[in-house]
């Protein structure tokens, strides 16, 4: 194609430097096979400490009770729900780039969906252990689950929307770890045959099944990747759509309204999206992977939180609108004390972080702007953790004056919220040090011919 064609059409190449099929694979397993470097060393010490500290925090919660938390009568979940409906927010872009731009053939997902994959793994089990903790008694939490039991007519309440939780984030996170590991066997297979220790030889076999890479396995490996993807593109729309009915389906003010699923959807994929922007300008930075994660690839995601922030801003400004057009004296206090009452201020971070940052992508020159994204993804995600404690804060002031009580978090709050973070850098990082961040059969697939074409 001739390149005044090529500009004119705005065609960027998907993979950069002119790189054969041998240095893909080169420059992707580095961070594998070499020794991890004293910046890797340093971050994961630093998250590992976190989660150990977070690990004897959760301990002593469980030994001592809830009552070294800030939760209170009328604000009985505090914390732990607002990081719960956050980190499941988080994986919702994996799934997304995964599944759904899979099916409608976007050379674009190629470079950033194995990242996107294992950040909705790692979120997701972040998010099921706060929702653990919640319950108050974690060691019954198996209870959560209906299975043939000594119990008698003792079920699980099939009405709670915790029950619907279980289940939706369950099938969510099983499916999504299928699909991240069928599609890693042929790079586990590339790992296997590079080894030289024989223990990382075979074990690089057994997780790769015994991958020989002929065109029969291919096929079947694609079949089964279509399948998967298929069955996950309703999980994109069904998982936070249930977490949003564990508000919507109450009757308190602010919380009943049919908005919820649509508006909880679009935010988990704008904050998922600003976390994957995140991860991805370290991790082309860190490992050297500027060819393979392009201007392209985070041009792409900043265009779809940029949309998805826009469809958020409408969200919030119809639930106000909706608040004065009801009538509802209920109603109507509630949206007025979340942004003028003692919570005001959290309800402006979130505004101005949410609604404002991303409009600076207006700008092809700033969308382009590594430091600018970086930061823009940064403050996206501050202003979606805001939007949760907004959302479950509401409840400081029900029905009844003589009930109300404003939450104020203790130290442990804090702590736990920042063990959350320790938790999934840990795993994220492993993940990073063990198995190839970008998927190298699939980066191929999109490799520029020398003419200018693709393969």
């Amino acid at each position: 194609m001739p390149n005044a064609i090529k500009e004119a059409l705005d065609i960027q190449p998907l993979v950069t430097g002119g790189k054969s099929v041998r240095d893909v694979t080169v420059d992707i397993l580095k961070p594998v096979e070499a020794f991890p470097t004293s910046l890797w060393w340093k971050a994961f010490l630093l998250a590992l400490t976190i989660t150990v500290i977070d690990l004897g925090i959760i301990g002593y919660l469980v030994y001592e009770g809830l009552y070294i938390l800030g939760i209170n009568n009328p604000v009985g979940w505090g914390f732990f729900i607002v990081n719960f409906v956050f980190w499941i927010g988080i994986g919702h872009a994996g799934t997304l780039i995964s599944a759904v731009l899979y099916l409608f053939r976007q050379e674009w997902r190629t470079g950033i969906n194995r990242a996107a994959e294992a950040m909705t793994i790692f979120a997701v089990l972040t998010a099921a252990s706060t929702l653990i903790i919640h319950i108050g008694r974690p060691w019954m939490g198996y209870w959560l689950f209906p299975y043939p039991n000594e119990r008698g007519p003792l079920w699980v309440n099939f009405r709670s929307p915790l029950i619907w939780d279980t289940f939706a984030v369950s099938t969510y996170l099983t499916i999504s770890l299928v699909f991240w590991y069928i599609g890693l066997i042929p790079d586990i297979a590339a790992v296997r045959d590079r080894a030289t220790g024989k223990v990382r030889k075979a074990v690089y076999d057994i997780l790769s099944f015994g991958w020989v890479g002929s065109n029969k396995a291919w096929s079947h490996l694609e079949t089964v990747a279509m399948i998967l993807a298929a069955l996950s593109t309703p999980l994109v729309l069904s998982v936070h759509t249930i977490v949003s009915f564990d508000f919507a389906v109450s009757i308190v003010p602010g919380w009943h309204t049919t908005i919820f699923p649509p508006y909880f959807v679009a935010g988990a994929i704008f904050s998922g999206f600003a976390m994957v922007v995140t991860l991805m300008v370290i991790a082309r930075e860190v490992f050297q992977l500027k060819d393979y994660i392009t201007m392209k690839h985070l041009e792409n995601m900043n265009k779809v939180i940029m949309v998805t922030g826009l469809i958020v801003g409408l969200a919030y400004s119809t639930e106000f609108f909706m608040a004065w057009y009801s009538g509802n004296e209920y109603e109507g206090f509630t949206f007025v004390n979340r942004a003028f009452g003692p919570y005001g201020w959290a309800y402006f971070i979130m505004f101005s972080c949410n609604v404002f940052a991303p409009q600076v992508f207006w700008s092809k020159k700033l969308r382009n702007s590594i430091p600018v994204m970086f930061v823009v993804s940064i403050i996206v995600n501050i202003g979606m953790w805001f939007e949760r404690f907004v959302i479950v804060m509401t409840l400081h002031r029900d029905f009844l004056p003589s009930s109300w009580d404003v939450y104020v978090p203790t130290v442990y709050d804090f702590m736990m919220l920042l063990g959350t973070f320790g938790i999934f850098f840990t795993l994220f990082l492993l993940f990073c040090r063990l198995l190839p961040v970008i998927a190298i059969a699939e980066v191929k697939t999109v490799m520029p011919h020398k003419d200018g074409g693709h393969h």
